[in-house]
C-alpha cells in the first residue's frame, strides 16, 4: 500500500490500524545530535489521545510510546527512528455488525472496492486511530523546530455555527490547554462544549474549525512550482481524517478584495524587510517571506452517528445501521495537535531542504 510516506528528507512513515496490535512511525532524515525529549513528546500524545474529557471518545488508550531505534543517550543518531504505541483498549466486537456493511460518510466502500477486501473493525487503516502516529513523529519535528525558534499553535476556532471571530494576535495561546475543547477564549469554549454535549444526547455530530498560527519561521522556505510551502501544508491538512477544506492567509476571503487591499506594503525597520498587512499569510510565491505563517483547516462532522441511517450491504441489499462503540462527537478539540504535528512535519522537511538550495 503506497501512500504511507510524507515528506522528502525529513520524511514519515506510519504503520498499524485501529485494531491491530499497534501502530507507529517511523522518522527518518532527523538530523543526528537532536536532544530527544520523551516527555515532551508523550505530552503531544497525551494531547490527542481518546479518553481525555467529557466530549471525546471514551476509549481508554495510555498511547504510552516505546522507542525501538534511532535514539542513543538521549540523542538521536541520525538513523531512522522507530516509535510504536500499543493498542490497549479495542472492542473489536463493537464491530461484528459492519463485516458486510457500508457505513454513511465512512470509507468502507471505497476501500472495498479498491482492495477488495477491508478491515472492518474501526476502519483498520482508515481510522484517525493512525494520526497517533502522526503525532509523535511530528513532535520530532517540533524538537528541531523549537531549536530554530520556530512555533507553532492551533486551536479551535470554531465548532457548528459557534465560531471564535477574534484576529489571533489577540488570543493568549497559553489559554488553549485550559479548557476541553482547546479553544483560547473561555466563554466561547465555554458554549463550544455546550453544544457538542447537546449534539451528543442527541446521538449525532458536529464539525468545525481548527486554526493554526506558525511564528519564527524565516523567510526563504518552499520550493516554487509544484512544491510550494502552502501546496504542502495544504496536502497535509487535507490528508488528515475528516478534513474538508484548507485555506491560508485571506483565504477565500480574499477573492472579494481590489488588489490596491490585498497586496502587503513591504517596510523595513531595524535592518529587516517586513509587510504592513499579511493576507500573504505569510507565503509568496510558495516561498515564506518571515511573517507569521497562518491558516484554517476544515473538519466534518464525524461520520458514525448513534441514530438510524439507510444504507447498503456488500451485496447491495439494502439495510438500516446504527452507531454502536465509542466515538468523538465532535473531532476537532483532539485534532489541535494533529494540525500541529503536521504543520510540524512540512516546516521541519523544509528547513532542511534549504539547507540545499545555496551554496
Amino acid at each position: 500500500m503506497p501512500g504511507s510516506t510524507f515528506g522528502t528528507i525529513f520524511r514519515l512513515t506510519t504503520f498499524g490500524e485501529s485494531h491491530g496490535p499497534a501502530v507507529g512511525c517511523v522518522v527518518d532524515g532527523c538530523p543526528a545530535g537532536l536532544y530527544f525529549d520523551a516527555e515532551f513528546i508523550q505530552n503531544e500524545l497525551d494531547r490527542r489521545r481518546p479518553g481525555q474529557s467529557r466530549i471525546v471518545t471514551q476509549r481508554k488508550e495510555t498511547d504510552y510510546f516505546e522507542v525501538l531505534s534511532g535514539v542513543f543517550e538521549g540523542k538521536t543518531t541520525g538513523a531512522p527512528i522507530a516509535l510504536l504505541i500499543r493498542n490497549e483498549n479495542q472492542r473489536s466486537t463493537d464491530y461484528d455488525h459492519l463485516a458486510r456493511a457500508f457505513r454513511p460518510g465512512h470509507a468502507d466502500y471505497t476501500w472495498e472496492v479498491k482492495y477488495g477486501n477491508r478491515d472492518f473493525r474501526g476502519g483498520g487503516r482508515s481510522s484517525a486511530r493512525e494520526t497517533a502516529a502522526r503525532v509523535a513523529g511530528g513532535a520530532i519535528a517540533k524538537l528541531l523546530l523549537r531549536n530554530q525558534g520556530i512555533q507553532i499553535n492551533a486551536y479551535v476556532s470554531q465548532v457548528g455555527e459557534i465560531s471564535l471571530d477574534l484576529h489571533y494576535s489577540d488570543l493568549d495561546f497559553s489559554q488553549t490547554e485550559n479548557n476541553a475543547v482547546r479553544c483560547p477564549d473561555q466563554e466561547v469554549a465555554a458554549r463550544m462544549e455546550e453544544l457538542i454535549m447537546q449534539i451528543r444526547k442527541e446521538g449525532d455530530t458536529i464539525g468545525g474549525v481548527v486554526s493554526c498560527v506558525i511564528k519564527g519561521c524565516p523567510a526563504g522556505l518552499g520550493q516554487p512550482v509544484f512544491d510550494k510551502l502552502h501546496a504542502d501544508l495544504g496536502k497535509a491538512m487535507l490528508s488528515i481524517n475528516a478534513v474538508k477544506g484548507f485555506e491560508y492567509g485571506s483565504g477565500f476571503a480574499g477573492s472579494a478584495m481590489p488588489g490596491s487591499v490585498h497586496n502587503d506594503i513591504f517596510e523595513k525597520k531595524d535592518s529587516r524587510i517586513f509587510t504592513r498587512t499579511n493576507h500573504s499569510g505569510g507565503i509568496q510565491g510558495g516561498i515564506s517571506n518571515g511573517m507569521d505563517i497562518y491558516f484554517r483547516t476544515a473538519f466534518k462532522p464525524v461520520a458514525t452517528i448513534m441514530q438510524d441511517q439507510e444504507s447498503v450491504s456488500s451485496s447491495g441489499d439494502p439495510i438500516l445501521l446504527k452507531g454502536k462503540g465509542r466515538h468523538d462527537p465532535c473531532v476537532v478539540p483532539r485534532a489541535v495537535p494533529i494540525v500541529e504535528a503536521m504543520a510540524a512535519l512540512v516546516l521541519a522537511d523544509h528547513l532542511l531542504l534549504a539547507r540545499t538550495d545555496r551554496l
